[in-house]
Order: C-alpha cells, then sequence, then structure tokens
C-alpha cells in the first residue's frame, strides 16, 4: 500500500511539472515566468509540457554562459532541496525516475550485476556530475558560450521528455535530425530497455542530479533511521532494497531513495524516517 502511494505522489508530481498538456500536441514550449523556477527532480526545459527548468540544465547554463558565472540561484536551490531531502526528491518527485518504476513492473528476467561492477558503474554519475560542472566552461564556441555537455550529447529525459514530442509535432524538426538525435536515441533505448531488467539504472549509474543530492543524504532535514533495540537482523530489508542499500549499517547512504521498501517488509518495524529525531511511536 505505501508503495502504491508512492507511486501516486510520483505521478501527481510528473503531472505538476508538466501540466502545459495542450503543448504536446502543437508542438509549443512554455515560455513563461514561472520557466525561471528549478523544479526538484530531472526534467527537461524543452518539455513540451514543462513548467519550470531542470536543475541541471540550468547548472550548465550559467557555468557555459559568457561570463562564467556561478548562478547563487541554481546552486542554491538545489543545494535547498538536497539539504531539506536529499534523495527523497528521487524516490519521489523525479518524472525520469517514476518512467524507470514503471518500466521496472514490466515482467521479464531481473539479472543482478556482479557487485564488483555495480560498485564501479555508481562512480558513472559522479563523472556525469564533473563533466556538468566543469566541461561547460571549457568546451566553448567562438563567441565563448559553453556548450550544455549532459543535456546535448547524453541526457536520456531530455530525449524522452523533450526531443521525442517536439519531433512528432514539428515536421520541420523531424526533417533537420541527424546523427545527434539519432546517438541521443541510441542512449534512451539502452535506458529504458536497461530499466525493464535493472531496477533505476540511469540514477544509479548516470544521474548528476542524484550524484548531489546523493552527497546530501546523510546531512539532509530528511532521514532514515533504524532502531538497534528493535532490529532482529533478519537481513529483510537488504533483500527488498532495489537501490543495493546496507540498511543496518549505512541507510542514509548516496544510494538510498527513501522509497520505503525496507520499511514495508521489516517484521518488528524497526525503520523509522521523516525530518527530526524520531520517536518510537512514529516508526
Amino acid at each position: 500500500m505505501r508503495q502504491l502511494k508512492r507511486h501516486w505522489i510520483q505521478a501527481l508530481a510528473t503531472l505538476l511539472s508538466n501540466p502545459h498538456i495542450p503543448n504536446f500536441f502543437t508542438g509549443g514550449i512554455y515560455q513563461g515566468s514561472a520557466k525561471r523556477i528549478c523544479v526538484p527532480g530531472l526534467n527537461c526545459y524543452s518539455c513540451p509540457g514543462a513548467a519550470g527548468a531542470c536543475p541541471i540544465g540550468s547548472l550548465q547554463a550559467v557555468i557555459g554562459g559568457r561570463t562564467r558565472n556561478v548562478s547563487y540561484y541554481v546552486t542554491g536551490i538545489i543545494l535547498l532541496f538536497g539539504a531539506l531531502f536529499g534523495r527523497l526528491i528521487c524516490g519521489f518527485l523525479c518524472p525520469f525516475g517514476f518512467v524507470q518504476d514503471l518500466l521496472h513492473k514490466i515482467p521479464a528476467p531481473k539479472p543482478k550485476l556482479p557487485r564488483r561492477l555495480d560498485r564501479t558503474l555508481r562512480w558513472g554519475k559522479y563523472v556525469a556530475l564533473a563533466a556538468v560542472l566543469i566541461l561547460p566552461a571549457v568546451l566553448t564556441d567562438a563567441f565563448g558560450i559553453g556548450d550544455p555537455v549532459f543535456c546535448k550529447y547524453v541526457c536520456p529525459a531530455g530525449t524522452l521528455e523533450g526531443g521525442i514530442p517536439l519531433l512528432l509535432a514539428n515536421e520541420g524538426l523531424r526533417a533537420a535530425a541527424g546523427f545527434l538525435f539519432s546517438w541521443k536515441m541510441g542512449i534512451l533505448v539502452c535506458v529504458l530497455v536497461g530499466s525493464v531488467l535493472l531496477y533505476r539504472p540511469f540514477c544509479k549509474y548516470l544521474c548528476p542530479l542524484g550524484a548531489i543530492y546523493g552527497l546530501l543524504n546523510r546531512f539532509s532535514a530528511y532521514q532514515m533511521r533504524v532502531d538497534e533495540s528493535a532490529c532482529v537482523h533478519c537481513g529483510k530489508c537488504e533483500k527488498a532494497c532495489k537501490m543495493g542499500v546496507d540498511v543496518t549499517e549505512k541507510i542514509n547512504s548516496a544510494e538510498c531513495i527513501r522509497c520505503g521498501l525496507c520499511k514495508d517488509v521489516c517484521p518488528t518495524h524497526a525503520i523509522w524516517s521523516g525530518f527530526g529525531k524520531g520517536r518510537e511511536g512514529d516508526r
């Protein structure tokens, strides 16, 4: 029941991030004043339905600008979201995370990657974060403007939410689509197929926004805790966790998206989540 509620929250967050539904049919992009506001999750600025800006896209736009300024607003809003919620945003508010959750429900073999390979691949999101922070300032054109490298060459969320809908609605864009779009479609297909087989591969291995929120997991106002006096160390929480978190030892790991699966299976209700230190009655 808790997971069903989570999915409803994810659906609502996706709708609130993309309320301009008619634009999907006309190929338009909302460009009102709300577009200056960053949404918490990964949601492409170019999505026809988008009401706000993507934090990663905004960050790259500022870093790649001619003045190379650091936007205190963009940086501050990302850090504020992370300081309050950590990766709760990934588990509840990110539209692309919701897409991956739905795809993983498709009946199919669910292989498990070797532990060493899985741990190595998880560094990918920090490499992506480094690319977001460095490359737009380094790879510039003749006018000194940097490329939003991650958005332009990698981001599968942008391809799904922005590229495909705009091409479907605009014949001129379809005619102009070339190798770059094919490249990004290849990445998107790999992520979508991977999401059927593996749980949230983009979140685990490639998302720079998840990397930022993950680094703040241990310090965020929203926390998860294990009551050692109630825990019987049955191991059910670790088996249930699809993000591979060692729940009893590092429940606020950078990999935890606070989805609550561990709470659902705990036979003694030893796991607490919320703001503050928690109380016995709040477990």
